[in-house]
């Protein structure tokens, strides 16, 4: 299981890997293997996520889920692929876990009195310093 938050946790099955060539550290050893891990994980199809968490997620991370509802993230930052796919699995769980999250509403403020009547004072200050420059030049 891949625990998101308090009240998700996601069971390995509905996860699939996918290894391929890396670009990533390894020298002539790129080459030969395939370290880069690509977790795949189908939202729209996945009995641990209710209807509003699906739609959540397929609103925040529309960038990351291609349009059959395919959650992919790619990991190729060691050698290792077992490190590749820890690496993979942390990162899903934290885009997960902040996708899930709500923020609140924000409330509307009301701008002080104070604040609009200096506003104004300012304001009419400022033209008469600029009509008193103009009535000495003529």
């Amino acid at each position: 299981m891949i625990y998101i938050n308090k009240e998700l946790s996601i069971p390995k099955k509905e996860i699939t890997f996918t290894s391929s060539r890396s670009s990533g550290p390894g020298g002539q050893h790129i080459n030969k293997t395939s370290s880069r891990i690509t977790l795949w994980f189908n939202v729209i199809l996945s009995p641990s996520l209710s209807e509003e968490q699906k739609q959540r997620i397929l609103y925040i991370l529309k960038t990351r889920i291609n349009r059959d509802g395919v959650l992919q993230i790619s990991s190729q930052t060691s050698r290792s692929q077992l490190a590749n796919k820890a690496a993979a699995l942390l990162r899903f769980a934290e885009i997960l876990r902040n996708a899930l999250i709500k923020k609140p509403a924000r409330k509307k403020t009301k701008i002080p009195r104070s604040v609009k009547l200096r506003r104004l004072e300012q304001k009419k200050k400022r033209s008469m310093k600029k009509k008193m420059r103009s009535e000495k030049d003529e």
